[in-house]
């Protein structure tokens, strides 16, 4: 047994220190262990290249979840600005915010990838739960487009609530600090967010129409074939990543 958790690790040239290879995380979530050896928790490729990937992802993270907040906790500031600028400058300055704070969030998201700081090894029955999730998130992301779904009618929000099963789904499945950053950061805002939005219909006073059972049945299907797509194919394709492999 002990042969069969023997470790590789690498020494970089900023000071020697120790940080884990992404093969190894990918061996142990094979070997499925409790916790990583201790050694090797929270370690990475110098705190001077942790602290920039840290940076860019959280400079990420708040540029495109700040935008994305405006709504949350200052919807009538959003209004003025919306009157003020004009409905397509404004689309356009929260457009390009937001392709800003993206690209962050991926190139740092990706950084941190190659040089992951593993806080804990997830059980292979979290990946089961993880997938499962997804499913949800996908026909909760189609219930948002299908028009009278029994699903939009029940939950008013379903692609909010997409993000949050997404995001908590992910938190179950990955151990590193850069996920518990990012897929942590979503899952708060989507908390928030449809707070925000359920507090905004009670106000309003808004009415949604009542779902239909054939809408329903396609929303399910629908959702179900594009989750199956996306993780036996496209997921590999653009994340990097077969869940399935």
């Amino acid at each position: 047994m002990a042969a069969s958790l023997s470790i590789r690790i690498s020494r970089k040239a900023t000071g020697g220190v120790l940080f884990v290879d992404p093969a190894l995380v990918k061996y142990f979530a094979a070997d499925r262990p409790i916790m990583p050896p201790e050694h090797l928790i929270g370690r990475t490729a110098g705190s001077g290249a942790r602290y920039k990937i840290v940076t860019i992802l959280l400079a990420g993270l708040i540029v495109f979840l700040g935008a994305h907040s405006t709504r949350i906790f200052a919807d009538d500031w959003r209004s003025a600005q919306r009157k003020r600028l004009g409905e397509n400058a404004w689309k356009g300055i929260y457009s390009i915010v937001s392709v800003i704070g993206f690209g962050l969030i991926i190139w740092g998201y990706g950084m941190a990838r190659q040089q992951p700081v593993v806080l804990w090894v997830p059980p292979a029955a979290m990946r089961h739960a993880a997938a499962l999730l997804t499913v949800i998130a996908f026909v909760l992301l189609v219930a948002t487009y299908v028009p009278r779904n029994a699903i939009k009618a029940r939950l008013h929000h379903p692609m909010v609530l997409s993000v949050k099963v997404w995001a908590f789904a992910h938190l179950l499945a990955n151990g590193t600090l850069a996920a518990v950053l990012l897929f942590g950061a979503f899952l708060a805002w989507a908390v928030a967010c449809y707070i925000a939005s359920k507090r905004r219909d009670r106000a309003a006073g808004t009415q949604y129409p009542a779902g239909t059972a054939s809408a329903t049945m396609a929303t399910v299907a629908i959702g179900a074939a594009f989750w199956a797509l996306f993780a036996f194919w496209a997921h590999g394709l653009l994340i990097g990543v077969r869940p399935f492999a």
